[in-house]
């Protein structure tokens, strides 16, 4: 009957599982969320990616940021729509399995999006190990040092919990914002100066006019800018009613990335000559410069560390989380499904991603395999899309809080393959080739392991053992 729970079985206790293990503990509302997402997009990537950017689309490089944004946004709609149906942890693991009943599928994509947020977590260190340097303070300490040092400081926070850790995600996003903010306010009197419509000329390789063929070669560099929406997916067992605040918060941190990313591209244009940005090493800390010289460079320094640690501290939450909603399905050792009684985390799924994080931030230079991890997002992308539209065909299918016309998984599908390929054919090879050997070597630790059951326990009980998703009629 529509409105009671798909499982007949009897609910577990308030805070309990029914095998007795402690519950994830939901705090989080739909502000969190946005600010969650909000802080994964908003890294310090966008600080030297709008340079690059507008080496490729000149003065027009804010429409860039505008067609991506509504590419990612197809399928963060989708991920709206997951979440607000299927929330819980590994939610692109479970949706996976939910889709198309393939053991192998699922772990290749649980452990793809693992990789992604482990050497995410490992170069972030190390950028921040090495900016903490600058300040002058850590100068003569080792960046693998200092990188540990920050990741052992980052694995006690998430220990302690989703409450503290969504305290400093939201710290971090403020200072985030603000420095970007700055660049906006400063930047605001030179409005008007530049035409946002100038391209580069063809004799620089520009094209004849400014066409969709040009802006969406270009949209693919900045769609990577928005990249950290789907890690919400995996915190869906700790957010206070889901099936609202998930598609909520997703939305609003996509579209203020969005109104952020354009009035910044907006402003360094205006203010610093296309040509002179792109060829700059720091383009905002250029841009500060010229348009408020009064402002400390150094502040610029904290202001990174801020946004990279935003950065190390939501892929952490992320992948510990994965880690643990892959251990309930029966895909990894059990032991990583265990949550603290008292602090109510994923307490050894957060001690094994701190192991392999410090030896990846050992190794130093780990940027192809970063590279690699990307495409294998893309992957997901794809797989995903596509298992939300097998769900929406597939008669008892509970419906979720947001549902979209299945178009929209459809087109995300096709959007995140085509950038796929593209990147696939138009970059460096040893990243696809990485890529490659990363998929064997998920195989053959599928192989090794070999999950003999795959749990598909109902996901749309809350704490309290109340429904939080309707079937469908």
């Amino acid at each position: 009957m529509p409105g009671e729970s798909a499982d007949p079985r009897p609910a577990a206790g308030d805070g309990m599982q029914s095998g007795g293990e402690p519950r994830l503990r939901r705090t989080m509302t739909a502000y969190h969320v946005a600010f969650y997402g909000l802080g994964g997009m908003l890294g310090a990537g966008i600080y030297g990616l709008v340079g690059e950017a507008a080496g490729q689309m000149g003065s027009a490089v804010w429409l860039a940021f505008l067609v991506s944004m509504t590419a990612a946004l197809l399928t963060g709609l989708s991920y709206a729509s997951i979440g607000s149906r299927y929330p819980r942890a590994a939610g692109a693991a479970y949706v996976t399995q939910r889709a198309y009943g393939r053991p192998l599928l699922t772990y290749v994509v649980g452990l793809a999006v693992v990789c992604s947020g482990l050497t995410s977590i490992a170069t972030q260190s190390r950028v921040v190990g090495s900016n903490l340097q600058r300040l002058g303070v850590l100068e003569n300490v080792p960046v693998t040092v200092l990188a540990i040092g920050f990741l052992l400081l980052l694995a006690a926070v998430v220990f302690r919990g989703i409450r503290e850790s969504m305290w400093l995600n939201i710290v971090c996003t403020v200072i985030e914002i603000s420095g970007l903010a700055l660049i906006i306010v400063v930047g605001l009197p030179y409005w008007g100066s530049a035409d946002l419509l100038e391209i580069p000329p063809a004799a620089e390789g520009g094209p004849e006019a400014l066409g969709p063929v040009f802006v969406m070669q270009a949209a693919v560099l900045t769609f990577f800018s928005f990249i950290g929406f789907e890690d919400i997916l995996n915190i869906g067992e700790e957010v206070k009613n889901p099936r609202r605040n998930i598609p909520l918060g997703l939305i609003l941190a996509m579209v203020s990335a969005t109104l952020i990313y354009v009035a910044v591209a907006v402003t360094a244009v205006s203010v610093v000559p296309w040509r002179e940005l792109a060829a700059v090493p720091g383009p905002l800390a250029e841009v500060a410069r010229r348009a408020a010289p009064w402002f400390p460079e150094i502040m610029f320094v904290a202001i990174t560390i801020f946004a990279v640690a935003n950065t190390a501290l939501l892929n952490y939450v992320m992948g510990s989380r994965l880690a643990y909603g892959m251990a309930r399905q029966g895909l990894l050792p059990q032991a990583l499904g265990r949550v603290h009684p008292d602090r109510r985390t994923p307490h050894l799924a957060i001690a094994v991603i701190l192991l392999l994080v410090i030896v990846l931030a050992m190794l130093g230079d780990i940027a192809q395999l970063a590279s690699a991890t990307v495409l294998l997002l893309m992957t997901v992308f794809v797989i995903v899309n596509s298992a939300l539209v097998i769900l929406k065909l597939r008669h008892g299918e509970p419906r979720g809080g947001f549902e979209v016309p299945i178009a929209v998984p459809i087109l995300g599908a096709l959007v995140c393959l085509t950038l796929l390929v593209n990147r696939v054919l138009g970059g460096d090879w040893r990243a696809p080739a990485m890529a490659g050997a990363l998929l064997a070597a998920i195989a053959l630790l599928y192989a090794l392991l070999r999950p003999s059951h795959v749990a598909d326990d109902d996901p749309l009980l809350d704490e309290a053992g109340e429904s939080t998703g309707a079937p469908a009629e």
